[in-house]
């Protein structure tokens, strides 16, 4: 049976602000990818979403990015290699204390916004990062996109890698997503973002913006938790994966 982790960015709030209903997405996602200060979240908000997803079993994952809060962590920055290897690793080691006071711990690690638009195509910041995660300690698999920098920087430094789909992105040709700033880049249809998570799920393919047919492997599928009315949609993306046959698990 073909099977696929469906994963949510959640803690994306800070301070007041609350971004995303983490409580009712962490009933739907197996995994969920936590905001650790440096583009949204703090340790209120990290602790609020560790606990619940412990005691459901969901798989929580350090979502890590540029230093850039103001910016949501969508600015793309030129942050020196040992200095980005760093905070890569202080982010990940701010959320490690609470998953372990919740009885778990971080089990996968994904970058956020531009940092993961960059380490795409970008080397030496892949390299920088898959530092970043060794110097937190263990060897967590490391989430991104299918073909990027940042999977075989990983690979190569003996981390598991999972490679990504967005079922509610609009992707080029090559297999890349197309820059938010770019009409279309994000698909708002949610009847669309169903039949294109089913389709990435089954066949490992999605339609380009051009309207090709792109191959696209993923072991985990993200439903983005900032989207407007995102809890249904998860929901029904769910419900349409397991109709289709299609087991919805964790992949750590």
């Amino acid at each position: 049976m073909t099977s696929i982790d469906l994963n949510a960015d959640l803690g994306e709030g800070f301070g007041r602000w609350r971004l995303t209903d983490d409580e009712d997405l962490l009933t739907v996602v197996t995994s969920a990818n936590v905001a650790c200060g440096f583009h949204a979240g703090d340790p209120v908000t990290m602790r609020r979403v560790c606990e619940p997803a412990a005691e459901r079993g969901v798989v929580i994952g350090a979502q890590v990015s540029y230093r850039d809060l103001a910016g949501f962590g969508r600015r793309s920055m030129d942050v020196p290699s040992d200095e980005l290897a760093a905070e890569v690793a202080y982010q990940i080691g701010a959320l490690a204390v609470f998953a372990r006071a919740a009885g778990t711990r971080v089990a996968c690690v994904k970058p956020h916004g531009a940092l993961y638009n960059r380490v795409v195509r970008d080397e030496a910041q892949a390299a920088a990062v898959v530092d970043g995660v060794l110097l937190a300690g263990g060897a967590p698999p490391v989430l991104g996109l299918p073909g990027s920098r940042l999977l075989e920087s990983a690979g190569r430094a003996g981390l598991p890698v999972v490679p990504e789909a967005f079922a509610d992105r609009a992707y080029t040709d090559a297999g890349t997503l197309v820059p938010r700033g770019r009409q279309g880049a994000v698909i708002s249809d949610p009847d669309a973002v169903v039949q294109r998570s089913v389709g990435l799920a089954v066949s490992g393919t999605v339609t380009a913006r051009s309207g090709a047919r792109v191959e696209v492997r993923a072991r985990s599928l993200c439903v983005h938790g900032d989207t407007p009315g995102a809890v249904e949609l998860a929901r029904r993306v769910r419900r349409r994966l397991e109709a289709s046959g299609v087991r919805v698990e964790a992949f750590a």
